[in-house]
């Protein structure tokens, strides 16, 4: 799965276009898009915004498999809100896709047996779901989960993997351990852009990485699957470019993403969310060096 970015044509106008051909972009290359995500602000968007990304990604996938990020926004002193995550999720279904439960206040404050309760009840609302867990570098209600929660979390049948992003390899073979031990067909879904060959380990993905290059990380993909040695020399390329695009402060990263997209004559500017943080107009030329090392590939 590879989260989407929502490009922008102006300050404060998305460009839909350009969005639509990511999307394409992303089915064509035999992943499965991931929307209304990190990558996509989610957190930043309006209702109207997002639900119109739901339904031009429907529109899109005409049928085949998508996923989209589920999320309420609220406050540190919120108490969870299962209403609002309902209407959320249904949202996502009805428009074919499968919601990917981002965290809030609400629902990361409790304690970890009202946790999984919570993912308990919302396994209500849907026919299937996928967890999240997110490091706070990323977003401030962030949180990663106990063993007690995760595992909570792999006894709801309907819940059929978690999207980690701690950016911690150990924590991830953790729950790669647990998955083998409790529920094998449960998705460990990595989102560690700072460690990509986490496939070799038994993760699938979720990454924000992928949003850059869809193409490239189908082929790599590929050539893991096959048994070609060059997945290696094409891993730690793009492994460079997530160590770039990935470095402090974390969030930054979507505009990395756009000035990359940019730079592949993939979208027409480089401009991100008007709360988005921002990189230094001097990435462009690192960027371009490692474009240019990937061009074998292309």
């Amino acid at each position: 799965m590879s989260a989407v970015l929502l490009p922008y044509c102006s300050s404060s106008e998305v460009d839909w276009p350009n969005f639509e051909a990511h999307v394409e972009r992303t089915i064509a290359a035999g992943l499965r898009p991931a929307v209304n995500m990190d990558t996509g602000y989610v957190n930043l968007l309006d209702d109207s915004i997002k639900q119109e990304v739901l339904n031009r990604t429907a529109a899109i996938t005409a049928g085949q498999p998508f996923v989209a990020g589920a999320y309420v926004a609220d406050s540190p002193d919120s108490s969870f809100d299962r209403d609002s995550y309902a209407a959320r999720m249904e949202q996502i279904e009805a428009a074919g896709g499968t919601p990917v439960i981002f965290q809030s206040y609400g629902l990361t404050g409790q304690d970890d047996d009202s946790i999984v309760q919570s993912y308990q009840q919302l396994a209500e609302h849907c026919d299937s779901m996928i967890g999240f867990e997110l490091g706070q570098v990323f977003l401030p209600f962030g949180r990663i989960y106990s063993e007690r929660v995760y595992r909570g979390l792999m006894q709801i049948p309907r819940c059929i993997g978690a999207k980690h992003s701690s950016l911690d390899r150990g924590l991830e073979w953790q729950r790669l351990s647990w998955r083998d031990e409790v529920r094998p067909e449960f998705l460990v879904l990595t989102g560690n852009d700072l460690a990509i060959d986490m496939v070799m380990y038994g993760s699938d993905y979720l990454l924000g990485l992928s949003s850059f290059a869809p193409d490239l990380f189908a082929r790599r993909d590929r050539m893991w699957q096959q048994g070609d040695a060059d997945f290696y020399q094409l891993n730690d390329v793009l492994q460079y470019l997530g160590f770039f695009a990935f470095r402090a402060p974390v969030p930054a990263y979507k505009h990395s993403a756009a000035m990359f997209l940019q730079l592949r004559d993939q979208i027409t500017t480089s401009l991100t969310h008007p709360k988005g943080i921002e990189r230094p107009q001097s990435d462009v030329a690192v960027l371009s060096e490692i474009l240019t090392s990937l061009a074998p590939w292309l």
